[in-house]
């Protein structure tokens, strides 16, 4: 199915009638995907009364405040994070009792797209280099895929920050998934977000302490998530 397509996405709901919809589909560089997409999966989710939980991301800040709340207004400063911050506000606008959980870095057996990256540094077979200065606070995809079940059989409504607790830049993680792999380290290609010239938020940190109080599931550091995958 075609989330673009807004009877397609209705049609579908319908005849499946869920409980739940956990919103995860996204096209990283296609704005209708990622933003009318979400209108159109929570205008047919509460057409049916289904409960929904949509997954939105860190990169709706800019990273001029560092630290973000749940209160924290978006303002994101490329064109993904635009698209993110629009899907949120037409997702809130649809069905205010959605909960909107913004989350950060997802890693996870080998599989997340910053594992595969650093991998692909290491071989040589990609261009590029993992950035010094950008920081983020990584979630295990388990502990982010039970967060999202356990939030769709609550009623909790608006934006939840679900990721880890350690602040860690996204080169040091590299390192990590590096020893984790049994690859070297040393091969990685380091820089700053100042040399590559790319116009991307720096430092954003989510505050979870309210998830930590609300939720059962137990949002694991990635210094223990990486050495237990």
């Amino acid at each position: 199915m075609d989330i673009r397509d807004a009877a397609a996405v209705r049609n579908l709901v319908r005849q499946v009638r869920p409980d739940a919809v956990i919103h995860t589909a996204a096209g990283r560089d296609n704005w209708r995907a990622m933003a009318d997409g979400a209108a159109h999966v929570a205008a047919a989710a509460a057409d049916q009364g289904s409960r929904l939980v949509h997954v939105s991301s860190d990169a709706v800040f800019s990273g001029r405040e560092i630290d973000y709340d749940e209160a924290a207004p978006p303002d994101p400063v490329y064109r993904y994070g635009a698209a993110k911050a629009a899907a949120e506000t037409a997702v809130a606008a649809v069905d205010p009792t959605a909960a909107v959980v913004r989350t950060s870095l997802i890693l996870g057996h080998g599989r997340g797209q910053h594992e595969i990256l650093t991998r692909d540094l290491i071989a040589g077979r990609v261009q590029g280099a993992l950035f010094t200065d950008m920081i983020r606070k990584p979630i295990h995809v388990n502990d982010l895929a039970d967060a999202l079940l356990e939030l769709a059989a609550s009623s909790y409504g608006g934006v939840l920050n679900v990721a880890g607790p350690d602040v860690i830049s996204r080169y040091d993680l590299g390192v990590l998934v590096a020893r984790r792999m049994g690859l070297n380290p040393a091969r990685i290609p380091a820089a700053t977000i100042a040399e590559s010239g790319l116009r991307i938020a720096a430092d954003v940190r989510l505050n979870t302490e309210k998830a930590v109080s609300i939720l059962a599931t137990r949002l694991r550091g990635v210094q223990e998530s990486v050495s237990s995958d």
